[in-house]
């Protein structure tokens, strides 16, 4: 039996912003890069030394301008997959209210969507299963 190489752990927390007529914003990576033109949940890889929490907070600000509250983020479900070459831990999040206006601030395409129209995106494997958990809540 040979040995595998580990997969190196990937820690990455996303968001499932959700307006007031229950739509989800979806998010579609940008050219250059990985899975380019895929839709996807906000957010980003965790640095060194930050809650999945703190990376929410940055990530959407950076990525969205929008504000949001520790409080306003609710752990909800997390995706486990193994890539090719790494193995991503993802936490999905839950946030109702932020602060300012949402808007594209890395060139990205953005979409609010309606839960059971989320499936017709092309998303990240990782991404897939938790699409169902969200239409059940949703």
């Amino acid at each position: 039996m040979s040995q595998q190489t580990p997969l190196k752990l990937v820690l990455v927390a996303a968001c499932a912003l959700i307006d007031a007529d229950g739509r989800v914003l979806l998010a579609q990576r940008p050219e250059g890069k990985t899975m380019a033109g895929m839709w996807e949940f906000p957010g980003g890889k965790v640095e060194a030394g930050e809650r999945p929490e703190e990376t929410l907070i940055r990530e959407l600000k950076e990525e969205l301008g929008v504000e949001v509250k520790e409080a306003c983020l609710a752990p909800f479900a997390f995706a486990s997959h193994s890539y090719e070459d790494f193995h991503l831990l993802m936490p999905l999040y839950l946030c109702r209210r932020w602060d300012g206006v949402v808007a594209a601030r890395e060139g990205q395409q953005l979409d609010w969507v309606r839960p059971r129209d989320m499936k017709k995106y092309t998303m990240p494997p990782a991404d897939v299963p938790l699409v169902s958990q969200l239409c059940d809540l949703l």
